[in-house]
């Protein structure tokens, strides 16, 4: 997904926000249609959060409206909360079906996807802690100046498996000093659990809700950078974002909307 133009509103010119989405799914081939996989739906519903974010903006300023300005440890929230539909079972169902049938996605190989997704989980999220807990220490300068040293100090604290001592990890992590994350690397953990406790709520009202939908328009996608994330998290969610839902979201503890009696 990228912006067309943002919106604008000065007094003498309004221009509405056009974004556009540009695909590489497989053409249709030999008379068979134009099929996609589970990770293609993902991947399609995920740019789809972002667009949306874009387009149903109310900021007339540019530079705030949409993703424009947003903050980077919560830009990931829509398109992470839209990923998740394809995550439940009825909504799957309820958009898919076998091209030639119309059968439904078996429970068994929806159970298997599911399995994939959360397998190693624990060991993923340990690893993701470890890797932000090193970028802030070491911007923070805390620990020392030494890279390895710094990386040494937070496995003590954080691994459940220390690589060989020939391994120099930090040498290689291109993300904190020339992918735009430096001393924000946590904000791939932290969007996915604003992310989570967001579709937590839809999951609450029975997930297709349009009263939550509107609500998550209202205050998360129109206001843009017009206001702090934190503040538009707290008024759809009326309350501080719970990390509990990250967990259920990775198959580490049970949900508890779907939780037995």
């Amino acid at each position: 997904m990228a912006q067309a133009r943002p919106r604008l509103n000065d007094g003498d010119v309004r221009r509405v926000p056009v974004a556009y989405l540009v695909c590489n799914f497989a053409p249709r081939a030999e008379g068979n249609p134009s099929l996609l996989s589970h990770r293609e739906v993902v991947t399609f519903l995920h740019e789809t959060g972002h667009c949306l974010h874009h387009l149903f903006t109310r900021v007339d300023r540019p530079d705030i409206a949409g993703t424009n300005g947003f903050e980077w440890d919560a830009i990931e929230l829509p398109s992470q909360l839209m990923e998740d539909f394809a995550w439940d079972r009825q909504v799957l169902r309820g958009m898919s079906g076998h091209y030639r049938t119309g059968a439904s996605l078996p429970d068994p190989l929806f159970d298997r996807l599911l399995a994939a997704r959360q397998f190693l989980s624990g060991m993923f999220i340990v690893r993701q802690v470890e890797f932000a807990l090193f970028d802030l220490l070491l911007h923070l300068g805390t620990l020392g100046t030494d890279p390895m040293e710094v990386i040494e100090a937070v496995r003590d604290e954080v691994a459940v498996i220390h690589p060989p001592g020939w391994h120099r990890f930090p040498h290689a992590f291109s993300h904190i000093f020339a992918g735009g994350y430096a001393a924000g690397y946590y904000s791939y953990l932290w969007a996915e659990v604003l992310a989570a406790d967001g579709f937590q709520r839809f999951a609450e009202a029975g997930l297709i809700d349009r009263p939550t939908a509107e609500k998550f328009r209202e205050e998360i996608l129109s206001r843009g950078a017009s206001r702090p994330a934190a503040v538009s998290f707290r008024a759809f969610r009326e309350r501080d974002p719970d990390p509990q839902a990250m967990l259920v979201r990775r198959g580490l503890t049970q949900d508890p909307v779907h939780a037995p009696s």
